[in-house]
């Protein structure tokens, strides 16, 4: 169907269905933009259908999807301003247990470096670290809202080998993006 409409926009729900089934503009942010971007994938470009309100066939006012243009905004202004090295990063799912490679969590990752681990459904996860040792520091992102990465009480961790990323700052249900990243100075 294609991206829908922000909510109330025009009256409008903010849902669309495909195959019966709905999804929003969370679905979209979540499964759409970040699991793009944390496969390895350059960007995206919307669709707006040709069933939805200022659609592919007669859109007159782009503020009709202003919050997916705000998500897209803070996903670039996230690897910006986190100095993210996206361009020697590659998907590393099976780093984090999802070796189904599905939408449950996703993993992009310069190993002994920098990891992003993606959490579409919010929650918790393991991240194998392998052999490389060290401190690594444990930040959240809200790809909602943008802003600073936040602390939680799991602040470090130490490699080599599986270790818990810990449970989100807030709004365990929500989508959040974790960096962990190695300590300066503290590699083996």
């Amino acid at each position: 169907m294609g991206v829908p409409p922000d909510p109330g926009y025009q009256d409008h729900s903010g849902e669309a269905l495909q195959g019966g089934k709905p999804y929003t503009l969370d679905d979209i942010r979540k499964l759409c933009l970040w699991g793009t971007l944390m496969a390895g994938g350059a960007g995206v470009e919307y669709y707006f259908g040709y069933q939805l309100p200022q659609n592919d066939l007669q859109c007159e006012d782009w503020r009709s999807r202003d919050r997916s243009w705000d998500y897209c905004r803070i996903a670039l202004e996230f690897f910006r301003d986190q100095r993210i090295p996206f361009w020697e990063m590659a998907n590393a799912n099976a780093l984090i247990g999802n070796t189904a490679n599905d939408n449950t969590k996703y993993c992009l990752a310069k190993p002994g470096e920098v990891y992003l681990v993606c959490l579409p459904q919010g929650g918790t996860t393991t991240l194998d670290l392998g052999d490389h040792a060290g401190r690594f520091s444990v930040r959240w992102f809200n790809p909602r809202t943008g802003g600073d990465l936040l602390r939680t009480e799991i602040a470090r961790v130490v490699g080599p080998g599986t270790v818990n990323l810990g449970p989100p700052p807030a709004d365990p249900e929500q989508d959040w993006v974790v960096v962990v990243r190695v300590v300066a100075g503290a590699g083996a």
